[in-house]
């Protein structure tokens, strides 16, 4: 499977699901919906310089099954992220590579709510019905792949996010992709705060492996007008202090938080190595 039909058959799959959870709950009964459910906790960022997006997933189609969802206690988890600092919790709902549900975002966003961390939507969303259900779940963000989305279907998704007051994760994978989302963004930048963060994934498409060097390499043309995100890959403190001494702001960490047995120190060590090497960051205005 290439590159190119690996985000095909996400897109493909996600279209199904879309259609399906339509047809179950039309759109204007899941709109209805939004009116009961708690305002998310806005995306906070520390003025330290780095934060932790820390990820809840059972699977990984590259590391294979995490946690078993019948052994691991979900609310417990996302809590012990919260506590140890994480400004944020991704929560995996793509069933079929990734083991996920959106009743574990649901689950996610009731356990954190107290705790006034958001949960994000990961998934490969397609359409703005989904949006919807991130919101209906709890839901405080979400992530949109860049190169999965035409122009105007992304921007779409982007201004019906914003509009339901979800912070956005754009998640790019090379040099083009980076270009797109500030063509996208570039007009709207005095307005966004943290409402949208930029960041670049370090896995190949193909292989599924982390690229060495990825990171650090597409992190000088990132802007320092947007929260600066590097994603996977990362499985230590010392990983941690490399990307924020690069210049990145944010990382988002799944397999290593997962599959260790003690998430919350191994999440709270990344906070402070990777903030002793950031040295702080130029306050923006908070996410809307």
């Amino acid at each position: 499977m290439t590159g190119e039909d690996f985000l095909a058959v996400m897109a493909a799959r996600s279209r199904e699901r879309a259609a399906s959870a339509r047809a179950r709950v039309p759109e204007p009964d899941l709109r209805a919906r939004l009116s009961d459910v708690p305002v998310a906790p806005p995306l906070k960022l520390s003025a330290e310089g780095f934060d932790l997006i820390a990820e809840m997933k059972l699977r990984s189609p590259a590391a294979g099954l995490l946690r078993s969802a019948a052994r691991d206690d979900l609310e417990v988890r996302v809590c012990s992220y919260a506590e140890a600092g994480a400004a944020a919790v991704s929560v995996l709902t793509e069933s079929t590579r990734f083991d996920g549900a959106l009743e574990h975002l649901e689950r996610a966003a009731r356990a954190l709510l107290p705790l006034q961390v958001p949960a994000m939507r990961k998934d490969f969303l397609v359409d703005t019905y989904q949006l919807l259900e991130a919101r209906a779940a709890g839901a405080g963000g979400v992530l949109l792949i860049v190169r999965m989305l035409e122009k105007e279907i992304l921007e779409e998704m982007l201004d019906s996010a914003l509009d339901l007051g979800l912070f956005v994760l754009l998640e790019t994978f090379d040099e083009r992709d980076v270009d797109t989302a500030l063509a996208l963004l570039e007009p709207h930048r005095a307005d966004l705060g943290d409402s949208v963060l930029l960041g670049v994934n370090c896995r190949d498409l193909v292989s599924l492996q982390v690229v060495p060097g990825r990171l650090e390499s597409l992190v000088s043309i990132l802007p320092s007008w947007l929260p600066r995100v590097a994603e996977s890959g990362l499985a230590s403190a010392d990983d941690a202090a490399r990307l924020a001494t690069a210049g990145y702001d944010a990382a988002l960490v799944g397999s290593a938080l997962m599959s260790g047995d003690s998430p919350r120190e191994l999440a709270a060590a990344m906070l402070r190595a990777g903030r002793a090497a950031h040295g702080g960051r130029t306050p923006r205005r908070t996410a809307r």
